[in-house]
Parts: structure tokens; C-alpha cells; sequence
């Protein structure tokens, strides 16, 4: 399932639905520059039926190994601090809540 779900992010990707990420871990490790699903407040949700006001990323779980609450990721200019971060459906993918810095 893991397989399947990077390869659906690499084609969305390709497709220019997700945004680019980086992430500056805080116990130093290089950067890391990941494309992720990404929505802003207002944004709709369940078809429509109501908008999310949170800032929030989705990736698949093997990205960002170690991302975790206070980090601090930059997505399309803007830094954002992770809120937190949880796993969706089987475990393979992530969503993390960010807050505008």
C-alpha cells in the first residue's frame, strides 16, 4: 500500500496539484524538500459540504521521518509550526496540523 500511495503523490505531483515542502529538522540533519498535499483555511472538505480553517500538510509516511510538533516546515514562501502530526487509514500516510508563523 505504501508503494502505491508514493506513486499516486508522484503523479499529482507531476500534475501540479501539491506543493513543495522543506523541512530544516531542529537535531540538525540536512533539509528535506518533499512535495505534499496541502490545504489552507476556507478550503473545502467532504465535497464540499464544509471549509477547513486550519493549515494542513499530508505526505506519505516514509517522508519526513522525525517530523514532529514545534518543528517548523516552509511550504509556497510561508513558514508554518507543526501543531501535530497524525497517521491516516493504515498507517501510510501522514497529516500534520500547521499554524501561520
Amino acid at each position: 500500500m505504501a508503494d502505491r500511495l508514493q506513486r499516486l503523490y508522484a503523479a499529482a505531483a507531476r500534475a501540479g496539484l501539491l506543493k513543495d515542502c522543506t523541512w530544516r529538522p531542529a537535531d540538525g540533519r540536512p533539509a528535506e524538500v518533499h512535495p505534499v498535499g496541502f490545504g489552507a483555511p476556507d478550503t473545502l472538505r467532504l465535497d464540499g459540504l464544509t471549509a477547513s480553517t486550519d493549515y494542513e500538510m499530508t505526505y506519505p509516511q516514509a517522508l519526513f521521518e522525525g517530523l514532529a510538533p514545534r518543528e517548523v516546515v516552509e511550504i509556497a514562501g510561508a513558514a508554518y509550526q507543526v501543531r501535530e502530526v497524525r497517521a491516516l487509514g493504515d498507517g501510510s500516510e501522514r497529516r500534520a496540523t500547521l499554524t501561520r508563523l
